[in-house]
């Protein structure tokens, strides 16, 4: 008889205060490379955070929950909202999105740090050619898309000549998601 495949049980999200989170030794990300936390902290006072923090409960000696959480994964948007707490953009108990893993996890708080930065993927070129042209048809400026993703307004302009691209040949580009 076929054995019916395990059913999985996704990690409860919740609000936690940001004055109840703090950044985790477990986090794995030590070298900085690519966005500044200054520039991050200014992407999410323009979109928000668009991405969960990963917590777990901090215990104390006797192995009870504390009411703090240790952030593994999502150290530099932890970074960047504490930035925007220091620039008092941001109350410090602000209500911030977790996904809440339980302190005594099977998977390791370092696996998940990993993990969140090992299966991320770029947009594929194609898909950033047609993001800008959408941004574009819908009124957004060349100079704001620039702004907005950190390019030069040249760049923006030779990937919206790269979305003209034909159909037919944007068709047989392979796809990922």
């Amino acid at each position: 008889m076929a054995k019916a495949p395990q059913k999985i049980v996704l990690a409860g999200s919740r609000d936690i205060p940001f004055d109840r989170l703090s950044l985790s030794q477990s986090n794995v990300r030590r070298v900085k490379a690519g966005v500044s936390i200054g520039e991050l902290a200014e992407d999410i006072v323009r979109r928000t955070l668009l991405q969960s923090l990963n917590v777990r409960p901090i215990l104390d000696s006797e192995g009870a929950e504390t009411g703090q959480f240790e952030v593994p994964a999502g150290g530099r948007r932890f970074r960047a909202l504490e930035l925007l707490v220091k620039q008092k953009r941001l109350a410090k108990n602000a209500p911030i999105p977790c996904v809440v893993k339980a302190a005594n996890d099977d998977v390791l708080a370092e696996e998940d740090s990993y993990a969140e930065n090992t299966f991320r993927e770029p947009l594929h070129p194609l898909d950033q050619f047609t993001g800008m042209q959408a941004m574009v048809d819908k009124g957004e400026g060349v100079e704001s898309i620039a702004a907005h993703f950190l390019v030069t307004p040249a760049v923006v302009n030779q990937r919206l000549r790269l979305a003209k691209v034909s159909p037919r040949c944007a068709k047989s580009m392979p796809r990922t998601a």
